[in-house]
């Protein structure tokens, strides 16, 4: 009786330990069918609202676009100087402009703001509203009178500029003016170009102070462009041929003046 239930045992623990990986089976069978249940159940209503969840999702990007243009203030439109933040000015942040016209104060330039689909027509102030053009004036730079004719001829009516802002005086902003050359993707400082034709001479920069760094910078660059002006004999810089200074010294002369004197008489 002994040896039978010896050997009975191992048949008794085996088919134990059959019936307890019988029941993880199914136990499992059952979580990845409630799992799978859960997951058929969310693809079928992501599957049956996919419009509004397409809808939703555009929404929340528009909205964000919105408040961040807003915040930095990229598609509102500046009718005048004092309208501009100041952290624009102290940045020495660029804006899109349109001209006008050239003035004997300055360039009248309108204020182009950069566009932004969907956004711009929801955000904007200026619908309906004739835009007014801010004053531009080159900073750290003294026009000649040739040098407006040539601002009058260059910068038309309706030409896109870029306006880097350097300061503000009141009504008017001080800049370095950019455009495009014709037929080229590059752009020029214009600032720099009268200065280089010898068509005006430096002048301090208005609003900034003279010890500081930005300054220095500007002052640098604008006075290299004069030089080489002054070097290349250009505009106000042109010298007189020797034919031409000897001619006005013969009429500065003490001679001259009395011969003429005396054809006078006779």
């Amino acid at each position: 009786m002994r040896r039978e239930n010896v050997n009975n045992m191992p048949e008794c623990s085996s088919e134990t330990e059959t019936e307890e990986g019988r029941s993880d089976r199914q136990q499992r069978d059952r979580g990845n069918t409630s799992s799978h249940n859960v997951v058929s159940l969310i693809s079928q209503l992501a599957d049956d609202n996919l419009t509004l969840v397409r809808n939703i999702s555009t929404g929340l990007a528009v909205v964000g676009v919105a408040v961040i243009a807003r915040s930095i203030r990229l598609i509102t439109r500046f009718q005048a100087a004092s309208e501009i933040p100041a952290r624009f000015i102290e940045r020495n942040v660029s804006l899109r402009g349109k001209v006008h016209s050239v003035t004997e104060r300055g360039v009248q330039v309108e204020h182009v703001p950069i566009y932004l689909p969907l956004v711009s027509p929801l955000l904007s102030k200026c619908r309906g509203v004739l835009a007014s053009p801010m004053l531009v004036h080159l900073a750290g730079v003294e026009l000649t009178p040739e040098g407006r004719i040539w601002l009058q001829k260059n910068l038309t009516p309706a030409q896109t500029v870029w306006l880097k802002l350097i300061s503000r005086e009141e009504d008017t902003l001080h800049c370095l003016v950019s455009q495009s050359r014709q037929g080229s993707m590059w752009s020029y400082c214009i600032n720099e170009e009268v200065l280089r034709l010898g068509l005006a001479r430096t002048a301090p920069v208005v609003g900034v102070l003279p010890d500081s760094r930005l300054y220095w910078r500007l002052h640098k660059r604008l006075h290299r462009a004069e030089v080489r002006a002054e070097r290349k004999g250009r505009g106000l810089w042109k010298e007189d041929s020797l034919w031409e200074r000897a001619s006005k010294a013969a009429r500065d002369s003490a001679l001259f003046r009395l011969m003429r004197r005396i054809f006078k008489r006779t």
